[in-house]
């Protein structure tokens, strides 16, 4: 008789798991895994720079300019979006969601300070006074806009009172947009601290103030604020702390409160800021 073939086995199946543990595979050359690490890192690296430029970045206070309304410690997330993200190295912005109003408090790059070292444009943080196409003027400490009294809150009259007539040479560019022969007074020949304008704030700029006004140094020396300087708006306070005595200006009537303790980052946290929202 005719032997039968035999017949060939069926192959065996095929093992996920052990096919996903990657067994049966030769292992990874080490290029192979610094490659792999290098783009996990770049990827990373982009995703905080995209973060960084256009959408959200950290802010700290380190002045008391805007005291009550931030104090110094005060560490803060700035939304880079709301009124349009500047491009880097353009003079552009990314539109916004919402304009800049009268009162907020807003991210910026300063304009030009010939007296401010090696950052002779630093980034501030100020409230918005004047939109263009306002009248502004200061008289008595009270500024006016559009000869309306812009009356500050109970808290800040608890804030250092330096000399109301203090003169700056810097508070001399303000000729250039005073305005003579109004309702609201002629301009004073010397502005001071204040007693200044009235002012025709240009298309296209913002005049900013601090709210801690004898201690703020703001558009009243280095002028209006081009919309293009606009970096943001700061949301809210998300770590604060009583900082310690500033060797080099130890009695600063501006600075606000100072710590004695010892690692007062770690050991005078305000934690009744923690999450204050910035208005």
């Amino acid at each position: 008789m005719a032997k039968r073939s035999a017949k060939a086995s069926p192959p065996k199946p095929a093992n996920v798991v052990a096919q996903a543990r990657g067994k049966g595979k030769p292992p990874h050359s080490f290029a192979h895994v610094v490659w792999d690490n290098a783009k996990s890192l770049a990827g990373a690296l982009l995703i905080y720079l995209v973060i960084k430029t256009f959408l959200m970045e950290a802010f700290r206070i380190p002045s008391g300019s805007m005291i009550p309304t931030l104090l110094v410690g005060d560490w803060l997330f700035v939304n880079k979006a709301v009124y349009g993200a500047h491009i880097p190295f353009t003079n552009s912005n990314l539109p916004g969601y919402r304009v800049p109003t009268r009162g907020d408090v807003m991210v910026f790059q300063s304009p030009y300070q010939a007296d401010n070292g090696d950052d002779p444009t630093p980034t501030l943080v100020k409230r918005l006074i004047g939109m263009p196409g306002d009248t502004l003027f200061m008289r008595s400490a009270v500024v006016y806009v559009n000869g309306i009294a812009q009356r500050q809150g109970f808290a800040f009259a608890n804030n250092y009172r330096g000399d109301s007539a203090e003169y700056n040479p810097d508070f001399e560019w303000q000729h250039t947009i005073e305005l003579k022969g109004t309702r609201f007074g002629s301009p004073p020949a010397k502005p001071t601290h204040d007693n200044w304008g009235p002012l025709l704030i240009p298309a296209g700029h913002y005049f900013m103030m601090g709210d801690n006004r004898y201690c703020s140094k703001d558009s009243r020396y280095w002028g209006v604020v081009p919309r293009e300087n606009v970096r943001g708006r700061p949301m809210f306070v998300y770590y604060s702390y009583v900082p310690g005595p500033n060797p080099l200006e130890p009695l600063d009537p501006c600075g606000g409160e100072v710590s004695s303790r010892p690692l007062p980052p770690l050991t005078n946290i305000r934690w009744g800021r923690i999450g204050t929202r910035i208005r």
